[in-house]
């Protein structure tokens, strides 16, 4: 599995670590260069239905299609919750008749609906536990 974690690098900024060498700057929407947690979300749930829905796209339109994932929702600061997050999928669609297009569209949305996690988490809601680990300690 998979280890992750976050280091603080400075005044609200951190760099997010996987055990297989990955790395995210994250930051406050004031510091240049890095992505807010709640921008992460986002892409994460962006990246998710993409991939969710690339098998059957990929099967329809080719191996090579372009495809573009807009994610975007305000934040509610009373609540600091984001209450909608909307989602675009844009591809180019013009060698598909209508009737494709509908039956692309409601794989996709399937395929997306089944197999994105992020989405189906976000939809459904998930228990978070945090805990204080003393390092002098442990």
């Amino acid at each position: 599995m998979t280890e992750l974690w976050v280091e603080r690098t400075g005044v609200r900024r951190y760099t997010g670590h996987s055990s297989r060498g990955a790395q995210v700057l994250v930051g406050s929407e004031d510091v240049a260069g890095v992505f807010t947690p709640g921008e992460l979300l986002k892409i994460a749930l962006a990246a998710c239905s993409g991939m969710a829905s690339d098998a059957p796209l990929s099967r329809r339109l080719g191996d090579d299609y372009a495809a573009t994932v807009r994610v975007s929702g305000p934040a509610d600061r009373e609540q600091e919750r984001y209450p909608l997050l909307a989602e675009t999928l844009e591809l180019d669609l013009s060698g598909l008749t209508e009737a494709e297009t509908q039956r692309l569209l409601t794989v996709v949305q399937r395929a997306i609906d089944q197999v994105c996690t992020v989405g189906r988490t976000l939809k459904s809601g998930t228990e978070v536990t945090f805990e204080v680990a003393d390092r002098a300690r442990t």
